[in-house]
């Protein structure tokens, strides 16, 4: 059957994932375990193409039709694993989630002890898409360090810096405050890797005793409280979609000029100016 379907269509266990019945890892152990049927047909692998329109059985009932694409800011408190199972026992977000939100996968990771925005859909293809390090946003965060802060080096990570022989994209780090041997950094990065901001900080001699991720793309942490989830409306969604940048854009936002008030000098220099360019024209 994968023979036949190979040539378009999607992978079997993309479109049960889609679909919202289980995650696509867990798509792939149904099929393992003989059930899910194909067109009347039991499956012995996930490397199975379908074509759209096609009958999906799994453990005797037809797949539901896939789920509207949504997405949700979740504001991810501290001490909790961003995972549905956690092999030593600690709290996941899943245990915090409220049990009204359909089922749903992050949009990437924070790791245990860090904070902030954790983005949620119900949709495999629109997380990879997000997630895409060609395609995806830049994450920018707060970050509480200890230790003597070199700004010269936090100015030189905008080049990409090599930590422990593996070489890190472009950074942007600032200083934002200093108190003693405390500081707070903003910090925006597009690739996101594992425990990132973590290692580059511990490479400059800091020690990190907060992270809070207060952006993903364009998705703002904003005044959203710890523990608390709220959905992204499908009309933003598509909107930010559609614009989001074909290449990583790094760095932090700028104020926005305050228009010119009528008579200010420089604003009637250059209505001066035009209109003596209009003259010797």
């Amino acid at each position: 059957m994968a023979d036949d379907l190979t040539e378009r269509g999607e992978r079997v266990a993309k479109v049960i994932a889609r679909a919202g019945l289980c995650s696509r890892r867990d798509a792939e152990r149904l099929i393992a375990e003989g059930r899910v049927t194909v067109a009347g047909k039991v499956l012995d692998s996930p490397a199975v193409t379908v074509l759209p329109g096609e009958k999906i059985v799994v453990d005797g009932a037809a797949l539901p039709a896939a789920a509207p694409a949504r997405l949700w800011r979740y504001h991810k408190p501290a001490g909790l694993i961003t995972s549905a199972r956690d092999p030593q026992g600690r709290p996941t977000i899943y245990d915090h989630l409220p049990h009204t939100l359909p089922r749903a996968m992050p949009v990437g990771r924070l790791d245990l002890n860090s904070e902030g925005l954790l983005l949620l859909t119900n949709d495999g293809g629109l997380k990879r898409q997000l997630e895409l390090p060609a395609t995806g946003w830049t994450r920018r965060y707060r970050v509480r360090v200890y230790g003597k802060v070199d700004e010269e080096r936090l100015a030189a990570l905008a080049k990409g810096v090599r930590v422990d022989g593996l070489d890190y994209g472009p950074i942007r780090a600032r200083l934002d405050s200093r108190r003693g041997a405390n500081a707070w950094l903003t910090m925006a990065l597009a690739e996101g890797r594992n425990r990132e901001v973590r290692k580059v900080c511990e490479h400059l001699g800091l020690k990190v005793s907060r992270l809070i991720r207060v952006a993903y793309g364009p998705f703002q942490l904003g005044q959203l409280t710890a523990g608390t989830v709220e959905e992204v409306p499908a009309k933003t969604l598509d909107e930010q979609l559609a614009g989001r940048p074909r290449k990583p854009r790094i760095g932090f936002a700028k104020a926005k000029p305050k228009p010119r008030k009528p008579g200010h000098k420089k604003a009637g220099r250059r209505k001066t100016d035009h209109a003596h360019r209009r003259r010797q024209a």
